[in-house]
């Protein structure tokens, strides 16, 4: 394992590798963290392959989180979609792995996995994009549908908030987390999702800017986001992993496999937003036979 800093054109980028990348075997995969603004250390158990399956696996925190350059000065508009993108290819080029990669994302990080295979980089051999929407407004709709299941005084406390202006408060918080607990993860928050939600609680910045203050009251700069009409041209095998209880319901995924040439979709039963945290073994071997099969 080790540890480094990429230096590009906005800042600096936190990184850690999980094998050697000299050493040839397997393509490398590049995980990538969701948020945006939540730090890698939830997707640590997907780095597992390095050890299983020999597979190096590079994670990193993107800029403005985590372990990376937080630049709390910056303007509002300086969080894009655009910005994210750039960051990713930097990456993969400082790490000298250019010419063959996997890219895995996780939530937004498959929303940021599927821009940066439309760029149409050479050397992607293949995507996972893993409990991510294609259009944010068909998400807020499905998270809104999940949220008049939650008990009627969750939902009185969720608008009393909202409406108030007050979303910032520990009962939203608290709130907020009912629905987390039947739709982001299932079982006991384990320790890397507890330290990724630590790390936004203290810069909540770049996900308060892009998303808003929750997944069903996106009022930030990616409430327009939808890429379902680009999504043809992605020309890399793509596998889609969803959980039966996941946020990105049946609903939001389905017509992101329709318009992605060739996608192949996997239903993980009993699971929700973090299958790779609730049914591990089998999220990692859906992932890895993929993987294998596009080296």
């Amino acid at each position: 394992m080790s540890e480094a800093r990429c230096e590009w054109e906005e800042g600096w980028t936190w990184y850690r590798v999980e094998g050697d990348l000299d050493a040839g075997g397997p393509a490398p995969l590049v995980i990538v963290h969701g948020g945006p603004g939540v730090a890698h250390d939830y997707l640590e158990p997907v780095a597992e392959l390095a050890r299983t399956a020999g597979r190096c696996c590079v994670l990193y925190d993107q800029i403005g989180c985590g372990r990376s350059q937080h630049l709390s000065d910056a303007a509002a508009n300086f969080w894009t979609v655009a910005l994210f993108r750039r960051e990713l290819a930097a990456l993969v080029e400082h790490l000298g792995i250019a010419a063959r990669y996997h890219v895995l994302g996780q939530s937004w990080g498959g929303m940021l996995g599927m821009e940066h295979a439309l760029e149409h980089p050479p050397g992607l051999r293949s995507l996972v994009v893993a409990n991510s929407p294609a259009s944010i407004q068909l998400w807020v709709s499905e998270a809104n549908r999940l949220r008049t299941l939650l008990p009627p005084e969750v939902q009185r406390t969720l608008q009393r908030h909202e409406q108030a202006g007050t979303t910032d408060s520990q009962e939203y918080e608290q709130a907020v987390m009912v629905f987390y607990e039947r739709h982001l993860c299932r079982i006991p928050f384990p320790d890397g999702l507890q330290r990724s939600f630590a790390q936004l609680a203290e810069d909540p910045t770049v996900y308060h800017t892009m998303n808003g203050p929750s997944e069903f009251h996106v009022i930030g700069t990616l409430k327009d986001w939808d890429i379902t009409p680009r999504l043809s041209d992605v020309r890399v095998p793509v596998l889609v992993i969803s959980g039966e209880h996941d946020e990105a319901t049946p609903a939001v995924v389905r017509p992101l496999v329709d318009a992605i040439p060739g996608a192949r979709w996997h239903l993980i039963e009993g699971a929700s937003h973090c299958p790779h945290l609730e049914e591990p073994a089998r999220f990692l071997a859906l992932v890895e036979t993929f993987l294998s099969a596009h080296d």
